[in-house]
């Protein structure tokens, strides 16, 4: 096919979605670029380039390997470990699009390799209107990724393109099929990228921070409930896995890491309908005379159904009134926010106590 052109750098992951991103984009006649982030130094992360590597030669494309270990360790594993010590409940994968691929990565896809647009494997749908862009769900709204690119900009959005917007996760792999792509056969994997199986959350976070004995409290009564090793290893909405014989079942409600203490208490009580977030970032600025008082949707975990609710828009941060309570609000996850109407991304930030 005739080029178009345009230098399309793409950051491949070794899996089958952004090596399908890539085959898209040389369909479309661009100059095609792979560029792998190594975010550890491990085997595993080894394995990861090398079939990015595989992608690429299949492809017929160049292909670059990007030292973000520094960044990595410093932005996405010591947050991590951060949140859990003080009863926060991490979202890695947002640190990561944030600092890495639409951080180093994007930057030096532009400055070192000459791209004129950026792509990943994401999900979502960028749609331009008199030069300003919003984010829109992508057609498989199964694999929706737009909680986890609440961080982006203006400039990010005007330089990157999706060329999954329009498929299905199924259409993915059929395409992956028919061109007999390396990463045809991969499985999909929902797992944190630097723990690896057998390797838990729970494990690692025991091995990182040790045992620490602390008290099981009922958050209405005080009532102890029991003991257990480390506050760290909970969080709000849990109810399995806590251990404890009760007449009822019972909730992680509340993490006091300074005390490492966990209050639990029954399922009623893990209703809120009142959140705020702070680091508020709006992906569409609003200018001074745009309201700053509106009803949206809004979810406080990836896997919830957005909830109407009504949002109060300050400096960097947001208020946000649900109109029906919603369970398990979670320090340090994100609280993202889509419009009522055609549910493009507005923003969102980091919802706290």
């Amino acid at each position: 096919m005739e080029k178009n052109g345009k230098k399309a750098v793409v950051a491949l992951s070794g899996g089958i979605d952004s090596s399908v991103a890539a085959f898209l984009l040389k369909q479309q006649g661009y100059e095609v670029i792979g560029l792998t982030g190594k975010m550890i130094n491990s085997s595993s992360a080894d394995v990861v380039i090398e079939n990015a590597q595989k992608v690429a030669s299949a492809l017929g494309i160049e292909h670059y390997v990007y030292d973000a270990t520094k960044t990595f360790q410093k932005k996405v594993i010591d947050y991590f470990e951060d949140y859990y010590q003080n009863g926060r409940t991490p979202n890695p994968c947002i640190m990561c699009n944030k600092f890495i691929k639409w951080g180093e990565l994007f930057n030096y896809a532009f400055e070192k390799l000459g791209a004129d647009v950026y792509s990943t494997g994401h999900y979502a749908s960028i749609v331009e209107n008199d030069g300003l862009f919003r984010l829109y769900p992508a057609k498989d709204e199964y694999k929706d990724q737009l909680y986890f690119l609440y961080k982006l900009t203006q400039e990010h959005l005007k330089k990157t393109i999706f060329p999954l917007a329009k498929y299905t996760k199924a259409e993915v792999r059929e395409i992956a099929e028919k061109y007999n792509l390396p990463t045809k056969s991969s499985k999909e994997s929902q797992d944190i990228c630097f723990i690896q199986k057998p390797m838990t959350v729970k494990k690692y976070l025991i091995d990182k921070f040790g045992i620490k004995r602390g008290d099981f409290i009922d958050i209405l009564t005080d009532k102890k409930w029991g003991e257990h090793s480390g506050c760290y290893q909970y969080t709000i909405g849990q109810r399995k896995g806590i251990g404890i014989a009760a007449p009822y079942p019972l909730y992680v409600i509340k993490i006091d890491a300074s005390k490492n203490i966990v209050y639990l208490g029954r399922e009623e009580d893990n209703y809120k309908d009142n959140v705020k977030i702070l680091d508020l970032n709006i992906v569409e600025p609003l200018d001074e005379n745009q309201i700053k008082e509106f009803d949206a949707m809004v979810k406080i975990r990836y896997n919830m159904n957005a909830k109407k609710a009504h949002i109060r828009i300050f400096d960097n941060f947001a208020d946000i009134k649900f109109y029906e309570p919603v369970n398990s609000v979670t320090s340090g996850q994100a609280g993202v926010i889509y419009d009522l109407s055609d549910g493009h991304l507005i923003g969102g930030g980091v919802v706290v106590d």
